[in-house]
């Protein structure tokens, strides 16, 4: 009989954490009997009283857990005597809370998702990457956006707020201004509203707001991917950055910022995408004229090639269940 892994999902929103844990269920399918407790995830989902039958029974289980709120959940189960293993990953790189330290020390196993969010942490874990779903993830000719006038399209996808950076890539985005058959599509959930009118001014002040767009965060968001040529994550601070990944899986070509989640990891500059500073708004708009121009070349087809060899979702998926074997022994 197989063992059981649940793992959690409870937030309001879809995001890449959601889309971290969608992208390798079916990969434990082998070896585990594998469900998801909670919602706005999908998955095979489990209910309450059916997980309560499973945590105090024989069989052996294994939960992972992604928030506070989740490990807090099944930390109350284990207080009523509930055996199973608990994994919980830590997905953000910033200096975590006296909270979030002490539930992540109840857990039997702790996964980062970066090096640098290793070191940070200051307590034992294993570093796992994302992985990509590179057969969902994959590029796809001739794909064209509604709405979209422009032929050639270059994406920003994410969160929309300072910390994403949009404010360097729209003042770089001026070049667009001398290649008209050129889009720039920013994708994501707006934070503030008085940001995105923030962004649309600096286009205003460009001259190129009939070149950019903004659309509202998407589940289509791989159709947007495929339809582009060029992507850009011009983030000052990340957990890991999967956009970045799931682009180069898309064939984007990727321009992403030096030392800011796994880019650095991700992308060596000229051989599978480009590198700039974080903030660095000339450097930037130098890469980007230059992709226009053809002087540098697309590299999508390389991103493509790396992802498939060392960031895929079946591979990650392997690297967890190693750790839950850790956890089970």
């Amino acid at each position: 009989m197989k063992p059981i892994l649940i793992h959690t999902h409870f937030h309001k929103r879809r995001t890449g954490v959601t889309r971290s844990i969608e992208n390798v269920l079916p990969f434990f399918n082998k070896e585990y009997e594998t469900s998801v407790y909670g919602y706005n995830v999908e998955g095979e989902k489990i209910t309450t009283s059916k997980l309560k039958k499973l945590l105090f029974s024989d069989r052996e289980v294994v939960v992972h857990c992604h928030r506070n709120n989740e490990i807090m959940r099944m930390l109350f189960f284990r207080f009523l005597g509930a055996k199973f293993k608990l994994i919980a990953t830590r997905h953000a790189e910033t200096t975590p809370s006296g909270l979030t330290l002490k539930l992540l020390k109840k857990a039997d196993k702790v996964v980062t998702l970066i090096e640098s969010m290793s070191k940070n942490l200051g307590i034992k874990n294993t570093v796992v990457g994302h992985g990509v779903h590179v057969d969902l993830f994959s590029p796809k000719k001739d794909v064209t956006l509604k709405n979209i006038q422009q032929e050639n399209i270059i994406l920003c996808a994410g969160r929309v707020r300072k910390a994403k950076g949009q404010v360097v890539l729209l003042e770089a985005a001026k070049v667009l201004k001398e290649h008209k058959n050129w889009a720039l599509v920013i994708v994501g959930k707006v934070d503030k509203p008085a940001f995105l009118e923030e962004l649309k001014t600096i286009s205003k002040k460009h001259n190129i707001t009939d070149q950019v767009y903004f659309v509202d965060e998407t589940t289509d968001i791989i159709s947007y991917y495929q339809a582009s040529k060029i992507a850009v994550v011009p983030s000052f601070s990340e957990g890991f950055s999967l956009v970045t990944a799931e682009a180069m899986s898309c064939g984007c070509s990727v321009i992403a910022t030096k030392n800011v989640g796994v880019h650095s990891a991700l992308i060596t500059t000229n051989k599978n995408g480009y590198l700039c500073e974080a903030g660095n708004i000339a450097e930037l708009e130098i890469l980007l004229s230059k992709s226009l121009k053809n002087e540098i070349p697309l590299l999508g087809k390389e991103a493509r090639e790396e992802i498939l060899k060392n960031w895929s979702a079946q591979k990650e998926a392997e690297n967890l269940m190693a750790v839950y074997k850790k956890a089970s022994v």
